[in-house]
């Protein structure tokens, strides 16, 4: 098939540190381009990868976290949408937000990868896609909380395993990695290792006046005495935290779609303690790759008895469930689904 996937605009691809919508881009089109098709991706910076490559800002622009990130997403857009009409493509995959909205009057059909909520506000925008728009999820839970949007499937994030370094012997420290925001529950994590009697790392993008002033006002007072903060780290330094730590610990507060940062630490052989919120219970599998609660007073006991968990089996499990290509051959189904649904049935979808 001849593919075009559009990126979000605010990370180089792949991302140096944070960006995991990025990263999940970089290794689908990898794969697909491995399989054989003809891949094309447009995003932000300079080329990185063995796709086509169609740069709608030569550096990433710096509006994630300021008032001008929708001038941002509309030109990144805008730039997109020409690219594709002179690529002509079999099919558009779209992981930006405002993307899909150049969807109508497209000759291909349009697949557009749900990455953020889909309540509230948010459930309005994907009904207002154009028609013909098709959405997939990235887990049951996220599908089900809208299930009258257009989903034509779900599809778990994948990761390349072997880019993650597997420690059977890990050292003593819990860790906290993601963004610094009150949804992913950085002080309930602090709070448990504090009550767990267990140190703590915090590595975590703090951008923007929201997450500085959560930092401020909850996370600042707490450190020392055993919670450290680190700030944001590069890939490299995330692989060493997630393979040398006890367990990952993820309180979040939100029904969060997936939770990449789940699988990475899963992939070094590191479990995972976590709220029972979003796609956790889709993730893990509690008493074999990490353990899941209800409530945050249930958490310290939980971090007492991370040793019980077999590093082994966390590895197993995202080989077996969440590689890159158990993501890609999802996607390549949810392209042939479309196409046919569309009646244009490519000469791949007809051969399989």
């Amino acid at each position: 098939m001849r593919i075009v996937v559009v990126a979000p605009p605010w990370y180089e691809i792949p991302p140096r540190a944070y960006g995991g919508i990025e990263g999940v881009c970089f290794d689908l089109v990898e794969g697909l381009v491995s399989r054989g098709h003809d891949v094309t991706l447009i995003g932000a910076g300079s080329r990185n990868t063995s796709a086509d490559f169609v740069a709608t800002f030569r550096v990433p622009p710096p509006g994630l976290a300021t008032p001008d990130r929708v001038w941002y997403e509309l030109i990144h857009a805008a730039k997109a949408a020409r690219a594709v009409d002179a690529i002509e493509p079999d099919i558009v995959h779209d992981h930006s937000v405002a993307g899909p909205l150049a969807s109508a009057g497209r000759r291909c059909p349009t697949v557009a990868t749900v990455h953020g909520e889909v309540e509230s506000g948010w459930a309005d925008f994907y009904r207002s896609l154009p028609p013909g728009t098709s959405l997939v999820a990235l887990s049951e839970n996220q599908r089900a909380l809208a299930p009258d949007l257009p989903w034509v499937g779900v599809v778990h994030n994948g990761i390349s395993v072997e880019r993650y370094p597997f420690r059977r012997d890990k050292d003593d420290f819990v860790l906290f990695l993601g963004r610094m925001a009150a949804d992913k529950g950085a002080d309930l994590a602090m709070e448990a290792a504090r009550r767990a009697m267990v140190p703590i790392v915090l590595a975590a993008r703090c951008a923007g006046p929201a997450e500085m002033r959560y930092f401020d006002e909850l996370i600042r007072p707490g450190l020392g005495a055993g919670a450290t903060w680190i700030g944001e780290v590069d890939s490299h330094r995330k692989r060493d935290l997630l393979s040398r730590a006890r367990c990952l610990l993820a309180p979040v507060r939100w029904d969060e779609p997936f939770g990449l940062v789940l699988i990475e630490a899963l992939a070094c052989g590191t479990p995972v303690v976590a709220l029972q919120r979003g796609a956790v219970p889709e993730i893990l599998i509690d008493g074999t790759t990490g353990f899941i609660r209800s409530r945050p007073e249930e958490l310290p006991e939980a971090l007492s008895r991370v040793d019980e968990i077999d590093p082994v089996a966390c590895r197993l499990d995202v080989e077996h469930r969440f590689s890159v290509d158990s993501m890609v051959r999802g996607y390549e189904r949810i392209y042939e689904r479309v196409l046919v649904r569309g009646g244009r049935a490519s000469s791949h979808a007809m051969a399989s």
